[in-house]
């Protein structure tokens, strides 16, 4: 536990002060988080996920293995929040909701920063892989909890196929198998809008958190973030060795399941009018409480 100042400081500390940054000057600078959002979404995250893929060399089985560690995790985490909430006897709203805080981790904004300070520039390939499995396991179980009481809609899952992360991933694979160095007119841009992604993404986090208010602290909150803040990194740890990672791979892929509750969720709860009040204070509750769970995962990584 020694460790814990520093890991604060040096770590955890740079992120949650752009987040400040974002949360203190979003209203007052009236920024828009929702143009903010997605110019991130359509035009940074796919420029970043193309630039760090298409040149970070990772063995086919090794990435295999590597999808397969967080896969299970998450849907370890789906399960828990499922059999929480039953056994609570709780709504299928209240249900769904517990699902969807549980499903998706804050892999983007608050991992690949987190990330890289823990493990240096070189973990961010890695990262965006684990980011990139959560996205598309996150979306679908979203989607299918936001229409538990009604009906799932297939059509909606297929859109995460759409999304201009995933749009990115093919091409980016293909120069990395093919060795294709592209010339620095196409690179020299792409390398200056992925390194604008994370510094973006942490101040609109904070706007969106400052639009959210302060949240209603009550049981169901408290509960549904321990889930996603808890039994992340516990089966994590439990379970990594079964997957023979390296210990970068490994490191990496325990922060990614350690993360809090990403803002989409409550853009999905929303869209699909599912208790957006409640899950938008649990992803506040769960992105600030996790300054916490954070600290102790690396302390013991």
């Amino acid at each position: 536990m020694s460790q814990l100042p520093g890991i604060f400081l040096n770590v955890l500390a740079p992120v949650f002060l752009l987040v400040l940054l974002g949360y203190l000057t979003g209203p007052r600078l009236q920024l828009e988080a929702r143009t903010l959002s997605r110019f991130a979404y359509f035009i940074l995250t796919p420029a970043f996920v193309f630039y760090v893929l298409s040149q970070t060399r990772i063995e086919a089985g090794l990435a295999g293995r590597m999808i397969g560690f967080i896969t299970v995790v998450y849907i370890g985490s789906i399960i828990i929040a499922f059999l929480v909430a039953r056994l609570l006897k709780r709504s299928p709203a209240m249900t769904a909701a517990y699902v969807m805080i549980a499903a998706f981790g804050n892999v983007g904004n608050f991992g690949l920063p987190i990330i890289q300070f823990a493990e240096g520039p070189a973990a961010l390939g890695v990262a965006t892989v684990y980011f990139l499995a959560n996205l598309v396991l996150a979306f679908i179980v979203c989607v299918g909890a936001a229409n538990f009481s009604r009906g799932f809609s297939l059509g909606m899952a297929i859109q995460v196929f759409r999304t201009p992360a995933l749009l990115a991933l093919p091409p980016a694979l293909l120069f990395n198998w093919l060795e294709i160095t592209l010339p620095p007119v196409v690179m020299r841009p792409l390398e200056l809008l992925s390194g604008a992604l994370i510094p973006t993404m942490l101040i609109v986090l904070g706007a969106q958190l400052a639009a959210a208010g302060i949240p209603r602290i009550n049981a169901d909150l408290l509960i549904s973030s321990a889930v996603r803040l808890i039994s992340g990194p516990v089966l994590a740890f439990g379970i990594a060795g079964w997957f023979a990672l390296p210990q970068l791979e490994r490191n990496v892929g325990i922060l990614q399941a350690s993360m809090p509750t990403a803002v989409l969720v409550s853009i999905i709860a929303m869209e699909n009018d599912l208790l957006p009040e409640f899950v938008t204070a649990t992803v506040l509750f769960s992105n600030l409480a996790s300054i916490v769970t954070l600290a102790i995962v690396l302390v013991f990584l």
